[in-house]
């Protein structure tokens, strides 16, 4: 039936006796209808042609239940609205499906693991991704559409995080990664990126040195330690090669070269890498037993498996130690310093460490002051010996001389 779509006339509208919905379509506007089903729900809807001539199909489009916000007046300018989009050649209907389906923030994450992280990152990169994802991006985010993020939503939820400045940091990160790839993938509009101009939080670089006597205070609580001696080793070991907690933890037998005092990793955070083993890491070695059927030097509690946590026994031994603040990666900075702090090169600890980027480690390069001072003032001395020679006596100019000609 037809007549003028109003308040009055919605709410007298009744299902048919067969229980066969009703619908009353509006004399104004064609295509524009109210209808009501069994249970006496009113609906106002819109039927309409996507394209020209009789042959374009018809889409049959629910425009919303009476009652705030639609009542007869909203849903009449809202289906006004709808046919002044499709007089430009756009389907509503259409679009209101693709929404519908429109991947959202959970979708990008498992597509964002499966086809960028897993494929092209390392395992722990990935387990570090995952878990930020789970813990901090998708308990906010997962149910939005990847389209509807605004820069708002992203800085609300990096500032929630700012107690951990870091991780709020890694957060913020990961977000933009996925959203550049969400670019890519045609999930979002060219340079959509919500991350761009969130000003990341300033980080404290921690890095805690250990003293002589501290080193002395966690040799002695190795010492004393009753549990697994390949928690004992890998403490050791990370000390002694200043080599990543990973790359101890996942060492295989395989890959050592005693003779040579090599472990040649065939991957690790910066690539194939070779772990030199001084003596005193060869020695932690020779101490160790091989385990029938585990190819790992430190081996795990699982058959055929390596150590996998060595946080809660390192809580125990730093303190017994009394270093209840060091962190197991503080043991590669404690390498890195010393090596620093003995005169040794920079390039050298680098390569020693691992590192692929110069500025990484010159962060040590203040340790380094002493002995270069050191060579300064030993060369500062012979030069004001010689002065003193040219001035002085024969047999003084002749020693100075013998101690240039020698190297000086």
């Amino acid at each position: 039936m037809r007549g003028k779509i109003t308040k009055r006339a919605v709410e007298a509208l009744t299902p048919s006796a067969d229980g066969a919905e009703t619908v009353l379509w509006d004399s104004d506007i064609k295509g524009f209808g109210v209808r009501v089903q069994r249970g006496g729900v009113r609906s106002y809807v819109l039927h309409y042609r996507a394209g020209s001539g009789r042959g374009a199909p018809l889409r049959k489009l629910t425009i919303g239940r009476h009652g705030s916000p639609w009542t007869p007046e909203t849903a009449r300018r809202e289906a006004r609205r709808l046919l002044g989009a499709v007089a430009e050649g756009v389907d509503p209907a259409a679009d209101r499906v693709a929404r519908r389906e429109a991947p959202t923030m959970a979708d990008l994450a498992k597509r964002f693991l499966a086809e960028h992280v897993e494929a092209k990152r390392k395992a722990s990169t990935a387990a570090e991704y995952r878990r930020l994802l789970e813990k901090a991006i998708l308990p906010v985010l997962g149910p939005r559409k990847v389209a509807d993020v605004a820069r708002g939503e992203i800085a609300k939820l990096h500032n929630a995080l700012r107690a951990a400045p870091y991780q709020a940091n890694r957060v913020l990160a990961v977000m933009s990664k996925m959203f550049n790839l969400a670019e890519r993938w045609g999930l979002r509009p060219d340079g959509s990126n919500p991350c761009r101009h969130i000003e990341k939080f300033g980080e404290r670089k921690r890095e805690r040195m250990l003293s002589a006597s501290e080193m002395a205070r966690l040799g002695e609580a190795l010492a004393s330690y009753d549990g697994s001696p390949f928690v004992v080793a890998a403490v050791k070991l990370l000390i002694f090669t200043g080599a990543r907690l990973g790359e101890i933890l996942g060492l295989r037998w395989e890959w050592l070269d005693l003779e040579r005092g090599e472990a040649r990793l065939p991957d690790s955070k910066s690539g194939a890498k070779t772990v030199h083993l001084p003596p005193p890491a060869l020695a932690v070695l020779a101490t160790l037993p091989r385990i029938e059927g585990n190819p790992y030097v430190i081996a795990g509690h699982r058959d055929g498996a390596p150590l996998v946590n060595l946080e809660k026994p390192w809580r125990k031994i730093r303190g017994l130690a009394g270093l209840d603040d060091v962190r197991l990666h503080d043991l590669r900075h404690a390498f890195a310093s010393v090596a620093a702090s003995s005169g040794m090169g920079l390039p050298i600890i680098g390569k020693i460490l691992g590192h692929t980027q110069p500025a990484t480690t010159a962060r040590y390069a203040h340790l380094a002051s002493d002995p270069v001072k050191a060579a300064a003032a030993a060369v500062a001395e012979k030069i004001a010996s010689a002065m003193v020679g040219r001035t002085g006596n024969a047999g003084e100019a002749k020693a100075v001389d013998r101690t240039f000609d020698s190297g000086a």
